[in-house]
């Protein structure tokens, strides 16, 4: 998806929808109210509710993009981390992990892309203002640096390069895991624009949360502590950053809420509880029931991608969480100007 720029953000509204925050009619200069409106404000829309910017043009591999690119990421921080506080079982489990995501984040999105040279395609040229150019160039640097480095930890290989590969690893990490959230904020799509202070926070929480999670299930308990307490930490993370965003998004907040993201929303939030209770309370006592927590927290970070990516969809489709807005702004600049 292109992303809109400031000037499709910030659009002047519909005139059918202009006027009304002036007593005097469409066409004379707006003044400052004195008597009461005798007619009620609009629900805000469009030209026979048509859309006001096109939906997003992402499909269904996208969301798992989301996720394996969290796991890859927080993973190749949990690594390095491990191996400092000499917990080698942890480590190699981690860079598994990171492996796994490694690999399959190329192979969505040049399957969300359609063909393998639109891929190679980004990699031609570094907009540092650009958050999807540099999100594809630390996915290519990250996956061979984890690559390298879960040889290393795995097989012995690369004895040189190795520790250099799991370093840049563990520094291209908290990016790869928190990019995506900033990608989705610089588009036009209200619900993600409006919530460009929390959704970087938030994915970073559910990468976390995926990162300990995996960790929790492939490490034998007695190994897996570090891992149990990221998992924990980062449902925590994920979860109040979520619900701080929608309650400062108000009514805009109601894709997340109510249709498919409302549906995802709540599976994610039920299975991210049951996974960080299962992983707190049993998890450290019965392998099995910290396997059973590690994958009901991982479904739950793939539903909250779900619940973020269908949102954005429904408040692309509805006008009003376009228009209402972009009328919110133009009141306030309004009664700056006023003042």
């Amino acid at each position: 998806m292109t992303p809109q720029g400031d000037g499709a953000r910030d659009a002047v509204q519909h005139p059918g929808t202009r006027g009304q925050t002036a007593v005097s009619g469409v066409g004379r200069p707006a003044r400052r109210r004195t008597e009461a409106t005798m007619v009620p404000d609009a629900r805000p829309s469009s030209y026979y509710g048509r859309p006001v910017i096109k939906e997003p043009v992402w499909t269904w591999e996208i969301p798992f993009y989301f996720f394996t690119g969290g796991l890859t990421g927080a993973s190749g921080v949990l690594g390095p981390v491990a191996e400092l506080v000499g917990n080698d079982r942890l480590a190699r489990r981690a860079w598994l992990a990171a492996l796994a995501g490694a690999v399959a984040s190329p192979a969505l999105l040049i399957s969300d892309l359609g063909r393998p040279e639109r891929f190679l395609n980004m990699l031609r040229m570094v907009k540092i203002t650009s958050p999807m150019s540099v999100g594809s160039w630390v996915l290519n640097l990250s996956a061979a640096c984890t690559t390298v480095a879960a040889a290393n930890s795995w097989l012995g290989w690369f004895p040189r390069l190795g520790p250099v590969a799991k370093a840049g690893a563990a520094m291209l990490g908290p990016f790869l895991a928190t990019y995506t959230g900033v990608l989705l904020s610089d588009t036009a799509v209200p619900v993600w624009h409006e919530g460009r202070r929390e959704l970087p926070f938030a994915f970073g929480g559910s990468a976390m949360a995926s990162a300990g999670a995996a960790g929790t299930a492939l490490t034998p308990i007695s190994h897996a502590g570090p891992a149990r307490r990221l998992a924990v930490a980062g449902v925590a993370l994920e979860g109040a950053a979520m619900q701080i965003m929608e309650r400062r998004l108000g009514d805009l907040a109601e894709p997340y809420s109510s249709g498919p993201g409302g549906r995802y929303s709540r599976a994610s939030r039920a299975l991210n509880v049951l996974g960080a209770a299962t992983l707190a309370l049993a998890g450290r006592r019965s392998r099995a029931a910290a396997a059973a927590g590690g994958v009901a927290v991982m479904a739950g970070a793939i539903c909250e991608r779900w619940a973020v990516f269908k949102a954005g969809f429904e408040s692309a489709r509805d006008p009003k969480y376009t228009v209402a807005p972009q009328r919110a702004r133009l009141e306030r600049r309004r009664g700056a100007a006023a003042a």
